[in-house]
């Protein structure tokens, strides 16, 4: 299996972020044609660009004209992976309604509209496919997510749209799932928490091998699933 996507088309949104680059790794260690929609290219990428690794700038993901345009530009998609997103710690308090409208834009919204194109682009080729989100642990423990509600509940509703999506495309040869992980360890969570126990953060390399799977043929049969990354916390 170590080259089962070779040649395969896979969208990798949030590719310029930690978890996202060790994804598109993953996907393109396997050959597979990994597409990358980007608002803007970043100063230090964290991919490395390729003949399979293919950055397209200008795509904000909360406008569906910018979403479909792009997934418009993909050929045979086979899996669309959705790691863009973002965090926010606050009690409710301190969290204005902007703050909430933003957590959901850049997680939720993101995640249908992508959800969405994917869907109707693997339709029109005729293909079977994969969808992979990306929630949280309080997206699955909302209790975890105390102080960070606005957070909490945009991971919460990817988790329903994950689970309601796979039940409505369960006719379609196209699996949807997600994964909900504990905190990465990634440098930007170790900047921010310099006395946390890093080995019981999960490692980047397991989550996107995760992603992987759920991304690929070798997951045959799984849908509707929210698998739990929680490494030792």
């Amino acid at each position: 299996m170590a080259r089962s996507m070779e040649g395969r088309h896979v969208v990798v949104t949030g590719g310029s972020g930690a978890l996202g680059g060790a994804v598109v790794a993953r996907f393109a260690a396997a050959g597979a044609i990994c597409h990358l929609p980007l608002r803007r290219m970043p100063e230090q990428p964290a991919f490395e660009v390729g003949p399979n690794i293919l950055p397209i700038e200008g795509i904000d993901l909360s406008r569906q004209e910018d979403v479909d345009r792009f997934y418009d530009t993909v050929p045979d998609l086979w899996a669309s992976v959705h790691a863009a997103g973002g965090f926010q710690m606050a009690p409710i308090v301190d969290a204005s309604l902007d703050d909430f409208r933003r957590m959901m834009e850049i997680n939720t919204v993101t995640a249908f509209a992508c959800c969405r194109a994917a869907v109707r682009r693997m339709r029109a080729d005729g293909m079977e496919g994969r969808i992979v989100n990306v929630a949280a642990r309080p997206g699955l423990e909302p209790r975890r997510g105390a102080r960070a509600t606005a957070y909490t509940a945009s991971k919460a509703a990817i988790v329903a749209l994950t689970v309601a999506l796979a039940e409505e495309l369960k006719d379609d040869r196209i699996l949807v799932n997600a994964v909900a992980p504990s905190t990465l360890d990634t440098p930007s969570n170790s900047a921010q928490m310099p006395n946390a126990d890093t080995s019981k953060w999960v490692p980047l390399k397991a989550a996107a091998e995760a992603i992987f799977h759920l991304g690929s043929p070798a997951n045959m049969a799984s849908s509707g699933a929210v698998l739990p990354l929680y490494g030792r916390a």
